[in-house]
């Protein structure tokens, strides 16, 4: 009888049919010559069956006994294989231009593909690729987005992974990177190209639910360039900002900005300032002054680029209700399966005495 059970264990035990009696393979009537119908007691000859094998139905009651261990185990870790490939819950836009997208390692534009462990990737850490699709993260986060210049090691892997250090309930993260090298403030204003591509994207990244929880904000080294520029970017930031919330339909948005370390031009200091004295409701802004440049003196090195992903998670935790100690990914010695050897153990116990019974049924 099939044991009143869960239906697809139901249709499992079905499917093990006991083998037909020995009798109907080997007995044989063997009539001597004459014609009599007196049965022979001699022993019946073994069956010429091919590939016959007399243990055949153990084996593959063992066989089936193994499928089922097999598909006990995959349905054991299906949540956990669900939990890896699901999407993002909570989503950073990442906006600007050069050293937020990136160039870290680049030197005589070649990147030298060096990634700290800081920024290694993390199967719950994504990004926005430039086909609006979620793909797994990993440096350089900008290469299909800045495509006109050579992207290395940006802030944004660092800012995920310290993150996830700190608050793991945030994951899965997604990362929009939106930032394009060498634009000014006035290439982002409301209308253009850079601002509707942006939206675009943020828009997309919603498309599977998940909040956006931020925007972070890299720019100004373009506007050092001239004394007009340096003068207007303040009022011309402010208005990006608002602009922004009120397209995302977001008017509390939080926003990290960071101030400026270089400059295209002499006018770093008034650019700076400005970026430094802008008040807004739930801004918050990063010194970028003091870490360190590559060569160019320019652009930040990798491992000010670490540096400066790891002060803006720590900035982003202050918007949190609670403010729980941060915790860096240097510090922290992560494995993804610290739980995983107990549920194993557990799952193989259970599947061993589940083997155990159906032999014992043979």
């Amino acid at each position: 009888p099939i044991p009143n059970t869960h239906p697809f264990l139901a249709r499992w035990f079905s499917s093990l049919s006991p083998p037909p009696p020995l009798s109907s393979h080997c007995a044989k009537t063997n009539r001597p010559p004459g014609g009599s119908g007196v049965i022979s007691h001699l022993p019946a000859p073994t069956p010429t069956m091919p590939n016959y094998n007399p243990n055949h139905t153990q084996t593959k009651t063992i066989s089936s006994a193994s499928h089922l261990c097999l598909i006990l185990v995959s349905l054991h870790f299906l949540p956990t294989l669900a939990t890896l490939r699901s999407d993002p819950k909570s989503i950073f836009l990442l906006a600007g231009q050069s050293n937020m997208a990136g160039r870290g390692g680049v030197i005589n534009n070649r990147w030298d593909g060096v990634v700290p462990p800081q920024s290694y990737p993390n199967p719950s850490i994504f990004r926005l690729n430039a086909k609006l699709r979620w793909v797994e993260a990993g440096e350089p986060l900008h290469a299909d987005i800045d495509t006109n210049h050579t992207c290395g090691v940006g802030p944004g892997m660092s800012f995920a992974n310290t993150m996830l250090a700190n608050d793991p309930g945030l994951g899965p993260i997604g990362l929009v990177p939106c930032a394009v090298g060498g634009t000014s403030i006035s290439d982002w204003a409301r209308g253009g190209l850079l601002f509707r591509r942006l939206v675009r994207r943020a828009r997309a990244a919603l498309r599977d639910g998940g909040t956006i929880q931020a925007l972070i904000w890299y720019q100004g080294e373009r506007d050092a360039l001239f004394r007009e520029g340096a003068l207007e970017y303040q009022g011309r930031l402010e208005r990006f900002f608002s602009d922004m919330r009120a397209d995302l339909q977001s008017p509390m948005l939080p926003i990290i900005q960071v101030a400026i370390a270089s400059g295209e031009g002499p006018y770093i200091e008034t650019v700076r300032q400005a970026q430094l004295q802008i008040d807004l409701l739930n801004l918050k802004t990063i010194d970028a002054m003091g870490l360190p440049l590559e060569p160019d003196h320019l652009h930040l090195t990798t491992p000010a680029q670490v540096t400066l992903g790891e002060k803006l998670a720590y900035t982003f935790l202050q918007f949190l209700p609670k403010q729980p100690q941060v915790v860096l990914p240097s510090q922290v010695q992560r494995s993804t399966g610290d739980i995983l050897p107990t549920n194993l153990f557990s799952t193989c116990f259970t599947v061993f005495l589940l083997i155990t019974a159906l032999l014992k049924r043979l």
